[in-house]
């Protein structure tokens, strides 16, 4: 698929659901043009990149997460090892014609997984790394990219089916704002045994080497009037060339100064989901 192709791809999907977008700066409607020029009538303006995405942060923003982040991230998704918990994501979203957004999603491999399991979804995913956004662009063109910020974000009120937020800080006054009534916000936190192998070897005796998300689970569960938490809990076989992967994908690899002494066979998938809805 060229760049042109893609970019008017893209720029259909967004005219089609223009009615999900509000300007970041001013909150007033979008409108798009064939162009791919988003703008409101306060004149505030965003394009259509080449690749597909559009950037909607009205302030510079500094991302620690660089390409081969999400490049690890996308082939470690890719693999499998997430597919349990992406199917019980999916299993948790039961409308027709879904309207999704992931919040801090990466390079997009969640959602886009999640999605190829659902009937006719709209998906739209939102980072604040440009890197990111440029990966999910590159790696699934069925999904609509935004660079933005969820304290500003670029979406009208009563939006969306379903809000995920996996793995990633969270902004819940924002979630109830954009979430359509009788909507599910869905939450994804570690579990104590989340990634136990690499922790184990990465932080042997130390505080890092156990993990605890109550105080995470206690704000959800006080933020939403109706609340779940499903736990979603299982081992994998890690082939040798995904190990790296991991590593890259994940701030514990970041920490390991040897990382070709990390002998991984397996990994754990111990995760919480946090099912919300007002």
């Amino acid at each position: 698929m060229g760049l042109l192709s893609k970019r008017a791809l893209s720029i259909q999907q967004f005219q089609i659901n223009s009615r999900l977008f509000a300007c970041p700066i001013c909150k007033q409607e979008i409108a798009i043009s064939d162009e791919g020029k988003m703008s409101c009538l306060s004149n505030h303006t965003f394009d259509v990149a080449k690749q597909g995405y559009v950037y909607m942060l009205n302030r510079p923003v500094q991302s620690m997460y660089g390409k081969e982040l999400f490049d690890s991230r996308h082939t470690v998704i890719q693999a499998g090892i997430y597919d349990r918990l992406q199917a019980a994501i999916a299993r948790e979203i039961t409308v027709e014609k879904p309207v999704i957004l992931d919040t801090g999603c990466g390079e997009g491999s969640h959602l886009h997984r999640i999605c190829e399991q659902l009937d006719r979804p709209v998906g739209v995913g939102i980072d604040i790394s440009k890197e990111g956004i440029i990966a999910a662009a590159k790696y699934n063109p069925e999904q609509l990219w935004c660079v933005g910020d969820l304290a500003n974000s670029p979406f009208n009120e009563q939006s969306f089916d379903a809000i995920l937020n996996i793995l990633s800080p969270a902004n819940y006054d924002e979630f109830k704002r954009l979430l359509k009534r009788g909507g599910k916000v869905i939450k994804v936190v570690p579990q104590e045994n989340y990634l136990k192998e690499l922790r184990k070897q990465a932080f042997a005796d130390s505080e890092k080497e156990s993990y605890t998300n109550a105080q995470t689970v206690e704000r959800f569960k006080a933020s939403f009037a109706n609340t779940e938490v499903k736990r979603i809990t299982y081992t994998v076989p890690l082939e040798a060339h995904l190990v790296q992967n991991l590593l890259e994908m994940t701030p514990m690899g970041w920490h390991i100064d040897d990382k070709a002494s990390i002998q991984l066979q397996e990994i754990t998938i111990d995760l919480d989901l946090l099912i919300g809805m007002e």
